[in-house]
């Protein structure tokens, strides 16, 4: 099965994909987050066979939703609906950060993001598969 995750920002929003048998997320790449974000997305899940789509679930500290859930909530329904794609979400603390310290500050941080998402999900369900 081969997956797609999309670390969301307001200016840029970081793709990965993994291997055809979904063990290993790899960057993509960044795209603007413009009108025709889930269009560019739908198109990349298309070119690429996508599965299965994963998205970062941005909380603060204690749990709660940070304030930019408001903006990736609406997002996600609207990649459901237009890619006809089961969307799961994975917690996301700290993976823009992880990304820079592992690459540095540069423009594909987003994507290195998203392929830290996804590589967090791909060992979870691995953990939960494991008898």
């Amino acid at each position: 099965m081969k997956y797609l995750a999309i670390d969301y920002g307001t200016k840029r929003v970081g793709i990965a994909t993994s291997d055809d048998e979904g063990h290993m997320a790899f960057p993509l790449r960044v795209v603007p987050n413009s009108k025709k974000l889930v269009e560019n997305i739908a198109v990349i899940c298309k070119v690429e066979h996508i599965e299965l789509i994963v998205v970062g679930e941005s909380h603060n500290f204690h749990g709660k939703p940070n304030p930019i859930m408001r903006d990736i909530t609406p997002f996600v329904a609207k990649v459901k609906e237009v890619t006809s794609l089961p969307v799961e979400f994975m917690t996301e603390v700290f993976s823009s950060q992880e990304a820079a310290r592992i690459t540095g500050e540069n423009s594909e941080n987003d994507a290195s993001a998203a392929a830290i998402i996804l590589q967090s999900y791909l060992d979870r369900a691995k953990e939960r598969s494991v008898p």
